[in-house]
């Protein structure tokens, strides 16, 4: 039998695999060769797996301390603009002193050699940042070195057997020269006024200062992310302002909004193994109470292992999370952060969610709105898993609510049927076929939804009852749930787009709406009245909007974007429709202006310089 048939066999043998163990040498009968080449295969494939978690980026760690200093001196030359980022334009000047790009195009074409540089940017930006930061321009620094080595340059290569602690910088021509150049003109290098050291406020922190009304171009943006911070302070915030879109939909966003790690929320009814989940997925447990069914619970990465409360992270400006002060204390007390230093949330944040209960105790062992918070958490996450054990598919009318709570945000949301090794092969397939009816009826959305079957958990997989079978395809599952979760990070910048550009288009609707139930009012008598007759009919209002009675008055707004008539009518009962604004053309103008043209200018600008 061949080594890789073998390895084969044992690869599907293992799932999920444990590290292997200490031996007792007393007990256990001396070793032949064949058992010695099993526990080799072993510890390699339990090595792989742990790595195959890990989102795939290369620690500067891995660079000797030695290397990292030369690299800290070259990134401080070729960030230009010493705002710790380096850009598509500060990228080619640079990359330019490794004589790669001086050979001939044709010739390395002729040769089936791919032109490096746009490889090199693609793979050290992975999150398509629009630039590269220091451990990214580490990355790329690796990558050049090994390219004028010889090697073809791809994703897999930095991931490979290659030796990157000794790996030597690459050969940078007249990089030495202008690096001592650089120290005779700047022989002190502190920003130094009178004796005291000047201390820079960045673009993106006084775009978000109440006293900072100066505008501030485009192009003075280092990356995608503070671009959008700019055109959100200057362009779509005013009007979310004017027609208290924060009442209404969702809080005003912060400098924490945009900086935040992706977030992947956890839902579903009691007992289904949310919490067992993201243990399965760090190898140990996060700090914090006993599973609850009381308790929203944010696992995030930290310096040290430690739990803090909910009042006490709502307030913290550097975290995402001061919108959910509008649940009140009920909530807060009910919600707290679990940091601890492990690799993949350095990456991702994950929100451990309560288990919805059924009948009465949801709406009365609750002090707090439960759908409203999860609501919330959709808006903010870039991925939702609803988890479901095959003992209890029906789903409740608390769980319906639940889910239609994040009407929206369908392509988000990705179901697991937790707990597969419990039933056999032909109750698994009678389980899935039920579990796709009952999702048909909660879900509107004439898409199928991509269903993850598994046990996600650190139990052997029950083989008697699933057998091989249901064995080899619970790793294929576990292997495409892994890589959807690697790629969350990859696709974080471009998800952050598009939430921006959906909520720039809600909030244009949600101005037309307000500005047209202001238009209805009268201006003397009978104010009351007009109001509550306008609550009454708020449906045939909206309608009036999309199908306007004018041609002037049309503003072709699509009717599936308006929002929810009956969440919008309670929250107007509790407003003076008179005392709301008129609609102003130049505010819409600008957020058109955002849409059509800042956004993609934007993106051209930060796009693979060499693509």
């Amino acid at each position: 039998m061949r080594l890789n048939e073998l390895e084969l066999i044992w690869l599907r043998t293992l799932t999920p695999i444990k590290p292997p163990g200490k031996r007792n040498k007393q007990t256990e009968p001396q070793e032949c060769l064949f058992s010695k080449i099993l526990n080799q295969i072993q510890k390699a494939t339990w090595i792989r797996l742990r790595t195959n978690m890990e989102i795939s980026s290369v620690p500067i760690s891995s660079c000797s301390k030695e290397h990292q200093k030369i690299y800290q001196e070259w990134f401080r030359f070729a960030d230009s603009d010493t705002d710790g980022r380096i850009t598509g334009n500060d990228a080619i000047k640079f990359f330019g002193m490794s004589n790669l790009n001086r050979q001939d195009l044709k010739q390395r074409l002729f040769l089936t050699k791919r032109f490096p540089f746009p490889k090199v940017w693609a793979i050290a930006d992975s999150k398509r940042q629009g630039y590269l930061g220091f451990s990214e321009f580490v990355a790329a620094m690796q990558l050049v070195s090994l390219a004028q080595g010889g090697h073809d340059i791809s994703h897999d290569l930095l991931s490979s057997n290659v030796d990157l602690e000794n790996l030597n910088p690459p050969v940078m021509e007249g990089l030495d020269a202008l690096l001592a150049k650089k120290k005779q003109l700047h022989k002190v290098n502190e920003n130094e006024v009178n004796g005291t050291v000047v201390v820079e406020q960045s673009p993106s922190a006084l775009w978000f200062s109440s006293k900072s009304s100066k505008k501030v171009p485009l192009s003075s943006v280092t990356s995608i992310i503070d671009g959008l911070k700019r055109l959100y302070v200057q362009k779509l915030k005013p009007l979310e302002v004017t027609y208290r879109f924060n009442d209404f939909v969702s809080p005003l966003l912060t400098n924490s909004d945009f900086d935040a790690k992706p977030m992947v929320m956890l839902l579903g009814q009691y007992s289904t193994g949310k919490t067992t989940f993201i243990k399965h997925l760090l190898k140990r447990a996060h700090i914090g109470p006993e599973p609850t069914t009381d308790r929203f619970v944010v696992v995030m990465s930290g310096p040290d292992g430690r739990s803090v409360p909910g009042n006490t992270i709502a307030v913290q400006a550097d975290m995402p999370f001061s919108g959910l002060t509008k649940f009140g204390t009920a909530f807060l007390s009910k919600f707290e952060c679990s940091q601890m230093p492990h690799s993949l949330l350095e990456h991702i944040t994950f929100v451990d969610t309560p288990g919805v209960l059924s009948g009465e105790k949801q709406r009365t062992q609750r002090a707090y709105d439960f759908t409203g918070v999860t609501s919330w958490f959709a808006a903010k996450c870039d991925l939702i898993l609803l988890l479901f054990d095959p003992h209890k598919l029906d789903v409740s009318d608390e769980f319906k609510r639940v889910i239609s709570s994040l009407h929206g945000h369908d392509d988000k949301i990705r179901v697991v049927l937790n707990k597969a090794d419990q039933i056999d092969t032909q109750q698994l397939m009678r389980v899935y076929g039920a579990l796709m009816w009952s999702l048909g009826k909660v879900l509107n959305t004439p898409e199928v939804m991509r269903v993850y079957i598994g046990s996600f958990n650190d139990k052997p997989v029950n083989e008697a009852a699933t057998g091989p079978v249901g064995k080899e395809l619970f790793e294929k599952e576990q292997e495409d749930l892994l890589a959807d979760l690697k790629d969350i990070p990859k696709k974080s910048c471009d998800r952050r787009i598009n939430e921006f550009v959906k909520r720039a288009r809600a909030a244009k609707i949600h101005a037309y709406i307000i500005s047209h139930l202001k238009k209805e009012m009268p201006a003397m008598l009978g104010k009351a009245k007009t109001q509550q007759r306008l609550i009454d009919n708020l449906e045939d209002e909206f309608g009036k909007v999309v199908f306007p009675r004018s041609r002037s008055e049309e503003f072709h707004l699509p009717p599936g974007d308006f929002p929810d008539v009956d969440h919008f009518r309670d929250i107007l009962s509790g407003y003076n429709i008179d005392k709301f604004e008129k609609l102003k053309p130049k505010m819409i103008e600008a957020v058109d202006e955002m849409l059509g043209y800042d956004i993609p200018e934007l993106l051209k600008n930060f796009r693979n310089p060499y693509g």
